[in-house]
């Protein structure tokens, strides 16, 4: 059974004539009817019963024609919302950034595109993660484009280099080291640290860092994302080398710059290679590029 043989079927029920329906379906009269054997064949019964010069639909033809009239109905349905969301200047862009992106880079990236396509209709659906949680669901084909860290072994996955992030060290107001305004890492090792989780994107460049120096922090608690990684130094519980987030700026924290050792810190546009992109979607990829080069 076939699309084709469905359609046949349904107007070959409105014509009720041979003739008439291959000259609406633009085929000729015996394709019609051997079309229409097959599918009585397929499903064991006989569709269509003579009447006169015409065909009326049988018991059971009568019984199919609702499920194929539904069917059709859906499969158009579906052609049409595909060619929406396919279409050059229609679609959906599913974009997952890990948490360090999610209070103004991406967000201010999306608003300049949609500003500077106000004639697209496109929908943004929108993930926060880690680096490893989100790679992970572009591989499973839940996101279209990451903004993540760059993750090794990934043969599969494009990385495109779009920012560098600046990393500073966050201190309570009243710690020991917020008399200064910036710091070698060295000058952390006797205190608390809030640390990065292992599955985070920033957790090896912070590694690196401290390995450059010989030493490792006294870890006192592991956090997923930045905002409670901040909230925790506020409330006294630790440091952290963490991003420069806007959050830092209105919470009871000091941020001092890291002179060492030297570091960086980028921010990676992540595709799948072999995946189908969207006009949209190849589109939305052109201006993070551009905006960011």
């Amino acid at each position: 059974m076939n699309l084709s043989q469905l359609q046949y079927f349904k107007v070959l029920a409105q014509e009720e004539h041979y003739t008439r329906a291959a000259k609406m379906l633009s085929i000729t009269q015996p394709s019609l009817s051997h079309a229409i054997s097959q599918l009585e064949q397929e499903l064991g019964t006989r569709l269509f019963e003579k009447k006169g010069r015409n065909v009326v639909l049988t018991r059971y033809g009568k019984m199919f024609l609702p499920y194929v009239d539904e069917s059709l109905k859906v499969l158009n349905e579906g052609v049409q919302r595909i060619q929406e969301v396919n279409g050059s200047r229609h679609g959906i862009i599913h974009l997952a950034y890990i948490y360090t992106m999610g209070s103004e880079f991406a967000p201010k990236l999306v608003r300049k595109f949609l500003n500077a396509y106000p004639d697209y209709d496109i929908e943004f659906h929108f993930t926060v993660g880690t680096t490893g949680e989100i790679i992970d669901g572009l591989k499973d084909d839940k996101y279209d484009i990451v903004f993540s860290s760059y993750k090794d072994g990934e043969q599969d996955i494009d990385f495109k280099k779009i920012a560098n992030q600046k990393l500073v060290l966050a201190v309570p107001m009243d710690h020991p080291l917020s008399i200064k305004d910036s710091v070698d890492l060295r000058d952390t090792i006797e205190y608390p640290q809030i640390y990065f989780e292992k599955g985070s994107g920033l957790r090896p460049v912070i590694d690196q860092m401290f390995e450059e120096i010989g030493q490792f922090p006294k870890v006192a608690f592991e956090m997923e994302e930045d905002s409670s990684m901040a909230g925790l130094v506020a409330q006294g519980f630790g440091i952290a080398v963490m991003p420069d987030i806007p959050i830092l700026r209105s919470l009871s924290v000091k941020t001092l710059d890291i002179y060492n050792p030297p570091y960086e810190r980028a921010v990676y546009l992540a595709t799948l290679k072999q995946r189908y992109l969207s006009p949209v979607a190849k589109a939305f990829i052109r201006f993070v590029i551009e905006e960011t080069a």
